[in-house]
């Protein structure tokens, strides 16, 4: 028996929603980080943080944060080298984080 072969549309690779692609890239050394994943803090991640203020954005909320959950690991140079765009894109990842599911999808829908 001959195995059937069928013509499939090629799989789109469905994007992760905490990766943030840069628009600046972050150069260390010869290396160039072009996109950042962020992971759920857990409550001692928070330690010393407002929450209020990481739903506001405010940069140095985040700027304490970020480096504690991000892939690969941002550093605290980084931070202040950010392309403002892309501070807004991982802190609106944060504010996802912070939310309920019901509160997630009102955000997500809105």
């Amino acid at each position: 028996m001959q195995d059937a072969t069928y013509d499939q549309p090629a799989a789109e690779t469905a994007k992760d929603p905490n990766t943030v692609e840069l628009e600046t890239p972050i150069r260390r050394g010869d290396k160039e980080i072009t996109a950042i994943t962020l992971r759920k803090p857990k409550s001692g991640e928070l330690r010393g943080l407002s929450l209020t203020e990481l739903l506001q954005m405010q940069v140095d909320a985040l700027s304490a944060l970020l480096p504690r959950i991000s892939s690969p690991a941002l550093l605290k140079a980084d931070m202040a080298h950010i392309d403002p765009a892309d501070m807004v894109a991982m802190g609106t990842v944060v504010a996802r984080f912070l939310l309920t599911k019901a509160q997630q999808a009102d955000f997500l829908n809105a």
